[in-house]
Protein backbone atom coordinates (compact mmCIF):
# COMPACT_ATOMS: atom_id res chain seq x y z
CA UNK A 1 0.00 0.00 0.00
CA UNK A 2 1.13 3.37 -0.82
CA UNK A 3 2.13 5.36 1.88
CA UNK A 4 0.81 8.89 2.22
CA UNK A 5 2.87 11.60 0.42
CA UNK A 6 4.40 13.82 2.84
CA UNK A 7 4.23 17.98 2.08
CA UNK A 8 6.42 20.80 4.43
CA UNK A 9 3.63 23.10 6.72
CA UNK A 10 5.49 26.22 7.04
CA UNK A 11 4.21 28.93 9.50
CA UNK A 12 5.87 32.35 9.61
CA UNK A 13 7.48 32.90 12.66
CA UNK A 14 7.12 36.31 14.71
CA UNK A 15 9.30 37.37 17.50
CA UNK A 16 12.69 38.66 18.54
CA UNK A 17 15.34 35.66 18.73
CA UNK A 18 15.66 32.30 19.92
CA UNK A 19 18.08 29.98 20.72
CA UNK A 20 20.80 28.57 18.51
CA UNK A 21 20.48 25.25 20.61
CA UNK A 22 16.46 25.09 20.47
CA UNK A 23 15.36 21.47 18.56
CA UNK A 24 14.67 19.92 22.11
CA UNK A 25 12.73 23.25 23.32
CA UNK A 26 10.67 23.47 20.08
CA UNK A 27 9.69 20.09 20.31
CA UNK A 28 8.59 20.39 23.88
CA UNK A 29 6.23 23.81 22.77
CA UNK A 30 4.96 22.27 19.92
CA UNK A 31 3.96 18.70 22.39
CA UNK A 32 2.09 21.41 24.82
CA UNK A 33 -0.04 22.70 22.03
CA UNK A 34 -0.66 19.86 20.00
CA UNK A 35 0.29 16.78 22.62
CA UNK A 36 0.21 14.67 19.89
CA UNK A 37 3.09 15.73 18.03
CA UNK A 38 5.27 13.98 21.47
CA UNK A 39 4.75 10.61 19.49
CA UNK A 40 3.99 11.17 16.11
CA UNK A 41 7.03 9.16 14.21
CA UNK A 42 5.42 10.51 10.62
CA UNK A 43 6.72 13.94 11.46
CA UNK A 44 9.43 15.98 11.64
CA UNK A 45 10.36 19.78 12.03
CA UNK A 46 13.05 21.98 10.80
CA UNK A 47 15.48 23.89 13.03
CA UNK A 48 14.62 27.59 12.58
CA UNK A 49 17.03 29.76 10.52
CA UNK A 50 17.70 33.29 11.72
CA UNK A 51 20.98 35.33 11.87
CA UNK A 52 23.64 34.45 14.44
CA UNK A 53 23.61 37.81 17.12
CA UNK A 54 26.13 36.25 19.34
CA UNK A 55 25.49 34.75 22.78
CA UNK A 56 23.94 31.72 21.51
CA UNK A 57 20.94 33.62 19.32
CA UNK A 58 19.33 34.01 16.57
CA UNK A 59 17.60 36.91 15.41
CA UNK A 60 13.95 36.28 14.25
CA UNK A 61 13.60 37.99 10.49
CA UNK A 62 10.74 38.57 8.50
CA UNK A 63 11.84 35.06 6.58
CA UNK A 64 11.94 32.71 9.25
CA UNK A 65 9.69 29.81 9.52
CA UNK A 66 8.52 26.64 11.57
CA UNK A 67 8.85 23.56 9.22
CA UNK A 68 6.50 20.61 9.74
CA UNK A 69 7.63 17.87 7.06
CA UNK A 70 4.25 15.66 7.62
CA UNK A 71 1.84 13.35 5.92
CA UNK A 72 -0.46 15.61 4.04
CA UNK A 73 -3.66 13.99 5.30
CA UNK A 74 -2.68 15.23 8.74
CA UNK A 75 -2.09 18.96 7.84
CA UNK A 76 -5.76 19.96 9.27
CA UNK A 77 -4.48 19.02 12.12
CA UNK A 78 -1.30 20.53 12.62
CA UNK A 79 -2.96 23.93 11.47
CA UNK A 80 -4.15 24.48 14.77
CA UNK A 81 -0.74 25.96 15.90
CA UNK A 82 -1.26 29.39 13.59
CA UNK A 83 -2.22 31.72 15.75
CA UNK A 84 -0.63 30.45 19.08
CA UNK A 85 2.52 31.27 21.03
CA UNK A 86 5.24 29.27 21.40
CA UNK A 87 7.23 28.82 24.07
CA UNK A 88 10.83 28.06 23.45
CA UNK A 89 13.34 28.19 26.31
CA UNK A 90 13.56 32.14 27.45
CA UNK A 91 11.72 33.44 24.35
CA UNK A 92 8.45 33.19 22.96
CA UNK A 93 7.75 33.38 19.46
CA UNK A 94 4.06 33.64 17.73
CA UNK A 95 2.68 31.39 14.73
CA UNK A 96 1.79 32.90 11.75
CA UNK A 97 0.00 32.03 8.51
CA UNK A 98 0.69 28.91 6.72
CA UNK A 99 1.35 27.64 3.62
CA UNK A 100 2.24 24.54 1.94
CA UNK A 101 5.21 23.21 -0.12
CA UNK A 102 6.09 20.03 -1.75
CA UNK A 103 8.89 18.34 -1.53
CA UNK A 104 11.16 18.86 -4.98
CA UNK A 105 13.88 16.19 -5.60
CA UNK A 106 17.20 17.02 -5.99
CA UNK A 107 20.67 15.17 -7.02
CA UNK A 108 22.09 16.18 -4.04
CA UNK A 109 20.78 16.85 -0.37
CA UNK A 110 21.95 18.51 3.10
CA UNK A 111 20.43 17.91 6.70
CA UNK A 112 22.45 20.44 8.87
CA UNK A 113 22.28 17.71 11.90
CA UNK A 114 22.22 14.21 11.63
CA UNK A 115 22.04 11.78 15.18
CA UNK A 116 22.60 7.92 15.58
CA UNK A 117 22.75 5.20 18.45
CA UNK A 118 26.86 6.29 19.66
CA UNK A 119 26.60 9.24 17.04
CA UNK A 120 29.38 10.60 19.44
CA UNK A 121 31.90 7.77 17.24
CA UNK A 122 32.95 8.91 14.12
CA UNK A 123 32.90 5.65 12.23
CA UNK A 124 30.00 3.99 14.20
CA UNK A 125 28.00 7.30 12.84
CA UNK A 126 29.11 6.40 9.09
CA UNK A 127 28.61 3.53 9.38
CA UNK A 128 25.23 3.32 10.84
CA UNK A 129 24.00 6.14 8.08
CA UNK A 130 25.36 3.52 5.49
CA UNK A 131 23.08 0.86 7.23
CA UNK A 132 20.09 3.11 6.97
CA UNK A 133 20.82 4.45 3.46
CA UNK A 134 20.98 0.67 2.01
CA UNK A 135 17.65 0.07 4.41
CA UNK A 136 15.92 2.91 2.32
CA UNK A 137 17.38 1.50 -1.18
CA UNK A 138 18.97 5.07 -1.64
CA UNK A 139 22.08 4.32 -3.41
CA UNK A 140 23.64 7.95 -2.95
CA UNK A 141 27.11 8.91 -1.75
CA UNK A 142 27.35 10.69 1.46
CA UNK A 143 30.07 12.61 3.19
CA UNK A 144 30.14 13.45 6.58
CA UNK A 145 30.15 17.41 7.57
CA UNK A 146 30.81 19.47 10.97
CA UNK A 147 30.46 17.68 14.20
CA UNK A 148 27.39 19.48 16.29
CA UNK A 149 26.19 19.02 19.96
CA UNK A 150 23.12 20.04 21.66
CA UNK A 151 21.30 19.52 24.49
CA UNK A 152 18.44 16.86 25.63
CA UNK A 153 17.32 16.63 28.93
CA UNK A 154 19.84 18.88 29.97
CA UNK A 155 22.74 16.21 28.78
CA UNK A 156 25.06 16.66 25.39
CA UNK A 157 24.09 14.67 22.22
CA UNK A 158 26.47 14.62 19.34
CA UNK A 159 25.59 14.44 15.91
CA UNK A 160 27.00 15.50 12.14
CA UNK A 161 25.64 17.58 9.41
CA UNK A 162 25.57 15.27 6.00
CA UNK A 163 25.88 16.01 2.26
CA UNK A 164 24.45 13.16 -0.05
CA UNK A 165 24.63 13.32 -3.70
CA UNK A 166 24.13 11.74 -6.75
CA UNK A 167 20.41 10.62 -5.82
CA UNK A 168 17.88 9.72 -8.32
CA UNK A 169 14.70 11.49 -7.96
CA UNK A 170 13.00 8.67 -6.04
CA UNK A 171 15.62 8.30 -3.83
CA UNK A 172 15.90 12.07 -3.41
CA UNK A 173 12.43 11.99 -2.20
CA UNK A 174 12.20 9.02 -0.08
CA UNK A 175 15.46 9.99 2.07
CA UNK A 176 13.71 14.04 2.12
CA UNK A 177 9.80 12.11 3.56
CA UNK A 178 11.85 9.54 5.96
CA UNK A 179 15.37 11.11 6.92
CA UNK A 180 17.79 9.59 8.55
CA UNK A 181 18.87 9.15 12.19
CA UNK A 182 16.82 9.71 15.47
CA UNK A 183 15.16 12.67 16.81
CA UNK A 184 13.19 14.04 13.49
CA UNK A 185 11.00 15.71 15.90
CA UNK A 186 13.81 18.31 17.25
CA UNK A 187 15.03 18.97 13.92
CA UNK A 188 17.78 16.09 13.13
CA UNK A 189 17.70 14.26 9.71
CA UNK A 190 15.53 16.69 7.84
CA UNK A 191 16.62 17.19 4.50
CA UNK A 192 17.00 19.34 2.02
CA UNK A 193 17.81 20.45 -1.63
CA UNK A 194 21.49 21.48 -1.04
CA UNK A 195 22.68 24.66 -3.16
CA UNK A 196 25.97 25.39 -3.93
Amino acid sequence: MQSEPKVDLCFQLIGKCISVDHGYALCAAISHILPHFHEDDAAGVKLVRGRYIGNGLLDISPRSELVLRLPANRITYYLQLAGKKLVIGDHDLMVGVPNTRALVPSATLHSHLVTTKNGSDHDRFTREVSRQMNGKKVLGRFSVGKRRTFKVHGKQVVGYSLLVTELSEEESITLQEEGLGGRRRMGCGFFEPFTW
